[in-house]
C-alpha cells in the first residue's frame, strides 16, 4: 500500500541500459522504441507477475519496489534470463544489455516517489554491476536462503560512491551474464581490461585476505582512470581457482586485457609479481616483481598497487594510441580522433597543431559532450599563443582567452573527470590566478593520484607558489610512475630543485634537458640555467646561458621597438610563474650574477 508520506521497509530494484549513449548515437530513434517497447511488453508484464510498482523512469533506466525481496530477485532473474533470447535476432551492436542492483532497505516516501539511503545503495550497486548480471545488497541476501532457485556469489564489501560504509554484495549467477558482458564490453569505446585475483602462494589460507586486498586495490585504482573500462571485481573474481588459459577467460568477460599475479608472504618479507596480458595474442606486455619488508602492510600494498596500476594503464592507454593511429579517421570513433589528436598536440610545427585541432574538433563533431576534445583544444589554443618552435609564447592574448575557455567548457561537461581539473587549473596558472590554479590541480590529484601527468605538474604548481618542499615528493613519485617520461618533467623538476636552493643538481639537470633537445633550447630553460650557475658562481657558464636565452627572446619580439634587454628579462622573470616576491628576486639575483640587468 503506497502511503503519502513517512518511512517502510522495501525492497528497491534499480535497473539501467549498459551503452545508453552509444545505441543512443548508433540510431536515436530506434534505439528510443525498442526501449518503450521493452518495456511495456516485456518488464511490464514481469513486474506484474511479481508483484512490483514502478517508481519511476530514469531516461536510461527505472526504479522500481517491491513488497518482498523474494519477488524482486526473482524478477530480476526472470529478467536478466530471457532478455538474451528475446533479442537473439538483433545485431549484436543494437542490443539492450541491462545491469541490476537490488537492496532492502528503510525508505522515505514522497507521494509515489522514493528517497533515502535505501533507493542510493540500490542505485550504486547497479553502477558496481557486471552487465547483463544482477548485484544484491547483504541485507537483501540474507532473505534469500531456501526460497529461491538462485545460485549467488559473495562479491565482497562493495565500496560504493557517496556511501560511507561498505556494502556487503552477493552477485546472482547467470550462465548468459558473460556472454552478455562479452557483447557490452566488445562495443565499447574504451579498452576494457579485466584484474584476476591475485593467487596466494604463502600456503597459508588466511592470508588470502592480502593477495585479495592487492587485487581490490589494483581495480579500484584502474578504475580511476575515464580511458579504460575496468570489470567488476565479482565478475573477475569468478574465475578465482578455476584452470582455464588467459585468452579464454578474457575472452569470456569480453575484455583485451587481463591483469594477473602472485602474492608470497614468508616471515617479514613479501614478493608480489604482476603481469599485463595482451589477450588478442597470448604475448605479456608488461612482468614485473616486488620484494619487500612487511613492516607496515598497508602501506606495502598501497605502494605496490599504485606502481601496478600506473605501468599497467600506461601500457594499456599506449597501446590504444597505437592501434587508433592505425586507421583512418574516418572510421574511427570519437575518443579515436581524440587520441589521435592527442598523440600530435606535443608536436610544436603548425602543421601537427592544425591536424591536432582538426581532430579534436571532429570529435566534439561526433559526441558534444566529450569533455576530453575541449581539454584538447585548450592545449591547442595555448600552444597557438607561441611565436615559433622554440616556444616562446608572445602576447597573443586572445588564444590564451580561448584555451581558458575550453578549459572551461570541459570543466561544465564533465566536472568528475581529473584530467579536466588539470588542464583547467594549468590554464587559470597561465593567467596567474593561483588559488583556482592550486584548487583544481588539488581536486585533480585527489581523484587520481596514479596519473603521472598530473602529479607533475601539481608538483609545479606548488612550486610556482612557493611550496617546492612539497612539491619535490610528487614530482619524485611522477618519475617513478612514469619512468620513461618525456623531457619537459625534467624542467618542472629543476623548477622546483632551484626553488629548494639545489642550484648545483637543477643546473646539472637542465644541461641534460638542452642536450637532449639542442633544437629547443627554451629561452626559460636558459633563464632558469643561468640563474642556477650564476648562484653557483659559474659564472662563464652563466653568462653564455644568458645570452642564448636573450637571443632567442629577442629573436620572437623582433620588430618591437620598445622591447630591450630589461624587457626581455622582466618576461623570462614573469614566464616562471613565481608567486612571492621573494622567490622572484632569487631568480633575479641569478640572472645578475649571469651579467643580466635584472
Amino acid at each position: 500500500m503506497i502511503t503519502s508520506e513517512g518511512r517502510r521497509l522495501a525492497a528497491i530494484f534499480v535497473a539501467d541500459v549498459v551503452g545508453y549513449s552509444r545505441l543512443m548515437e548508433l540510431d536515436e530513434t530506434t534505439t528510443a522504441t525498442a526501449i518503450k517497447e521493452m518495456r511495456r511488453d516485456f518488464f511490464d508484464p514481469l513486474l506484474a507477475e511479481h508483484h512490483g510498482r514502478l517508481v519511476k523512469l530514469t531516461g536510461d533506466g527505472l526504479i522500481a519496489e517491491f513488497g518482498s525481496v523474494v519477488e524482486a530477485v526473482a524478477c530480476a532473474a526472470a529478467v536478466q534470463k530471457q532478455l538474451p533470447d528475446r533479442q537473439a535476432e538483433i545485431p549484436a551492436d543494437r542490443r539492450i544489455v541491462l545491469r541490476i542492483g537490488i537492496n532492502l532497505g528503510d525508505v522515505l516516501v514522497d507521494g509515489d516517489d522514493l528517497l533515502g539511503d535505501g533507493v542510493n545503495v540500490a542505485a550504486r550497486l547497479e553502477q558496481a554491476c557486471p552487465p547483463g548480471g544482477v548485484l544484491i545488497s547483504g541485507t537483501a541476501y540474507d532473505q534469500l536462503p531456501g526460497k529461491l532457485d538462485c545460485r549467488f556469489e559473495y562479491a565482497g564489501e562493495q565500496r560504493l560512491k557517496n556511501i560511507a560504509r561498505p556494502v556487503r554484495a552477493y552477485g546472482m549467477v547467470l550462465d548468459n551474464v558473460r556472454d552478455a558482458t562479452k557483447v557490452a564490453c566488445a562495443l565499447a569505446d574504451k579498452p576494457a581490461v579485466a584484474v584476476l585475483p591475485f593467487e596466494n602462494m604463502s600456503g597459508d589460507p588466511e592470508q588470502v585476505y592480502f593477495s585479495d586486498g592487492i587485487t581490490e586495490d589494483i581495480i579500484t585504482e584502474l578504475s580511476r582512470f575515464r580511458e579504460l573500462m575496468v570489470i567488476a571485481r565479482n565478475s573477475s573474481f569468478s574465475f578465482r581457482g578455476k584452470s582455464m588459459d588467459a585468452r579464454e577467460i578474457a575472452r569470456s568477460l569480453g575484455v583485451r586485457y587481463l591483469v594477473e599475479g602472485s602474492v608470497r608472504r614468508a616471515g617479514d618479507r613479501v614478493r608480489i609479481t604482476a603481469q599485463l596480458v595482451d589477450a588478442a595474442s597470448g604475448a605479456h606486455f608488461w612482468v614485473e616483481r616486488y620484494d619487500r619488508a612487511l613492516e607496515d602492510v598497508f602501506a606495502v600494498q598501497e605502494e605496490i598497487s599504485q606502481s601496478i596500476v600506473a605501468m599497467v594503464a600506461q601500457r594499456i592507454i599506449q597501446d590504444s594510441e597505437v592501434a587508433a593511429r592505425r586507421r583512418q579517421p574516418e572510421d574511427i570513433r570519437a575518443y579515436d580522433l581524440f587520441l589521435q589528436g592527442n598523440r600530435l598536440s606535443d608536436v610544436f610545427t603548425p602543421e601537427a597543431q592544425a591536424r591536432a585541432q582538426a581532430l579534436f574538433e571532429a570529435a566534439l563533431q561526433i559526441d558534444p559532450g566529450f569533455a576530453r576534445a575541449h581539454t584538447g583544444l585548450a592545449w591547442i589554443c595555448l600552444n597557438r599563443s607561441v611565436e615559433n618552435s622554440v616556444g616562446m609564447p608572445r602576447a597573443k592574448d586572445q588564444d590564451r582567452i580561448d584555451a581558458l575557455r575550453q578549459a572551461e567548457l570541459a570543466l561544465a561537461k564533465d566536472p568528475n573527470d581529473p584530467r579536466v581539473h588539470c588542464v583547467f587549473g594549468y590554464m587559470c596558472l597561465m593567467w596567474r590566478d593561483f588559488d583556482r590554479a592550486e584548487r583544481h590541480m588539488d581536486l585533480a590529484r585527489a581523484m587520481n593520484p596514479n596519473d603521472p601527468f598530473i602529479q607533475i605538474l601539481w608538483a609545479w604548481i606548488q612550486s610556482c607558489l612557493g611550496k617546492p618542499e612539497r612539491a619535490l615528493p610528487a614530482a619524485e613519485i611522477a618519475c617513478r610512475l612514469n619512468p620513461c617520461h618525456p623531457n619537459w618533467y625534467n624542467y618542472y623538476l629543476s623548477h622546483i630543485l632551484f626553488g629548494l636552493g639545489r642550484d648545483g643538481e637543477a643546473a646539472d639537470l637542465l644541461e641534460r634537458l638542452i642536450a637532449d633537445a639542442p633544437a629547443r633550447r627554451h629561452p626559460r630553460y636558459m633563464a632558469l640555467r643561468a640563474a642556477a650557475c650564476g648562484h653557483l658562481g659559474r659564472i662563464e657558464e652563466a653568462q653564455r646561458c644568458a645570452r642564448i636565452s636573450i637571443e632567442a627572446v629577442g629573436k620572437c619580439w623582433q620588430g618591437d621597438p620598445a622591447a630591450g634587454t630589461r624587457e626581455y628579462v622582466d618576461w623570462l622573470v614573469d614566464a616562471l610563474y613565481l608567486r612571492r616576491d621573494e622567490d622572484a628576486e632569487r631568480l633575479r639575483e641569478g640572472l645578475r650574477c649571469a651579467g643580466l640587468p635584472a
